[in-house]
């Protein structure tokens, strides 16, 4: 038997509305650590974004590398598979692979091919042995495919669906070769499913083809006992399957998960079956804060803000603040008013999200106007149509003047060219 351990879409090296979130991610490490060591953990499964940039600093690799050090030394016997996501540069995830391996840890970036542009299996088929050194199990590890990775399927309707459904079905068949007698099949992805829940920083992120991105969860053969996959941020089942899984991120990534609760997944896999499957939450170590619950008028957002508690804790875990207010019109010097308000609270304003009431009470009030109907129109009426669709009043007067000053200027520059 060989308990395993799976987790996702790190993202060392975030910022959260441009705070650092080192201290956050030690602590994930701290945790994660001990909890290696407290459920007896014998696979460590990592699927995907790693890092949240291709170019990660120097401190967020030396976190990377210190937290794999310190987890094989502290367990010996720990196996631990890491595969690259679309946040990752692969061949930089992988560059140390040769070092790494020595010490059973695998890293996965890129999909090799041989000489005539077929893809080796072998290198992503990797065998996952308990503590006796017997293997268990083995696992696809498959990294964030892009286009050239999955075969090519000619006259298909959906190229990158049916090529992805492909490289999984043929990686399945290549570890059937591999496996002995009651040895189970685990796969890693890194990508979209279909019905997956998406939270607001999934939403962010570069779609393929406008929604033909996503892979059915019959992609994955029915010989594959437990699929850990990573790119969506919300820990979540798909398919209705126990076994298909996304383990989401171990931070929160927007003020939307501010009572959302993190995880890893933990599972025990021996005779071709998987068993004793729980959920273990991670403990957070910098709170979100939405001030007011609803958007409210700037008097009443300003009002909450002043009866807050002053934070008197580690600065480091100081709550991450979000002032959620509601306008007829432009408020100069916003943010300002709002700073001001929070001198001495030791809270972190991360985000100032902003509603006006036009917008709220009628989201769909806003006209669209075709290209034609747009380049006949004068930069004054563009103006005077965006102002009343955002505010629902007409362009105050000054303002006006002032940008028909500003268009004379440029006519005028213009001109001398």
């Amino acid at each position: 038997m060989i308990r395993i351990l799976h987790t996702a879409d790190w993202h060392i090296g975030q910022l959260f509305h441009e705070y650092d979130r080192t201290y956050e991610h030690q602590q994930f490490f701290d945790w994660l650590l001990n909890t290696l060591s407290e459920e007896q953990i014998d696979v460590l499964l990592v699927s995907g974004d790693v890092f949240d940039s291709s170019n990660p600093s120097a401190a967020s690799i030396k976190m990377f590398y210190t937290f794999l050090n310190q987890s094989v030394k502290q367990n010996p016997h720990l196996q631990i598979i890491v595969t690259a996501g679309n946040h990752d540069s692969a061949s930089r995830l992988e560059s140390p692979k040769p070092l790494l391996e020595s010490s059973n840890i695998h890293i996965v970036g890129i999909v090799e091919k041989d000489g005539d542009g077929i893809v080796d299996y072998d290198k992503i088929c990797i065998p996952l042995k308990g503590k006796e050194g017997n293997t268990e199990a083995w696992c696809i590890a498959a990294p964030f495919l892009r286009m050239g990775d999955y075969p090519s399927i000619p006259d298909c309707a959906n190229p990158y669906a049916d090529g992805v459904s492909a490289f999984y079905k043929d990686a399945c068949e290549y570890a059937i070769l591999k496996r002995e007698s009651r040895q189970a099949i685990i796969a890693m992805g890194h990508l979209h499913t279909q019905q997956a829940e998406v939270g607001d920083m999934d939403k962010m992120e570069r779609l393929i083809m406008g929604g033909v991105e996503c892979i059915s969860a019959a992609a994955f053969s029915e010989n594959i006992r437990y699929v850990a996959l990573g790119h969506i941020h919300k820990a979540q089942r798909i398919g209705g399957k126990e076994h298909i899984r996304y383990s989401g991120s171990p931070l929160p990534m927007s003020f939307s998960e501010t009572n959302y609760k993190h995880q890893v997944i933990v599972f025990d896999m021996a005779d071709d079956a998987i068993g004793n499957l729980k959920i273990i939450e991670i403990p957070v170590s910098v709170p979100l804060m939405r001030v007011p619950f609803v958007h409210s008028s700037l008097t009443e957002v300003l009002t909450s803000l002043s009866q807050l508690k002053a934070f008197e804790g580690d600065p480091h875990t100081a709550p991450y603040l979000e002032a959620r207010v509601l306008l007829e019109g432009p408020e100069p010097g916003l943010r300002h008013k709002i700073e001001t308000t929070l001198t001495g609270k030791n809270f972190r304003l991360a985000k100032i999200d902003v509603r006006y009431k036009s917008t709220a009470t009628n989201p769909d009030k806003i006209a669209h106007i075709d290209p034609e109907q747009l380049n006949r129109l004068k930069p004054i009426e563009v103006l005077h149509k965006v102002y009343q669709a955002k505010y629902d009043n007409p362009i105050p007067s000054a303002l006006q003047k002032l940008f028909q000053q500003v268009e004379q200027e440029v006519n005028e520059l213009e001109a001398k060219l």
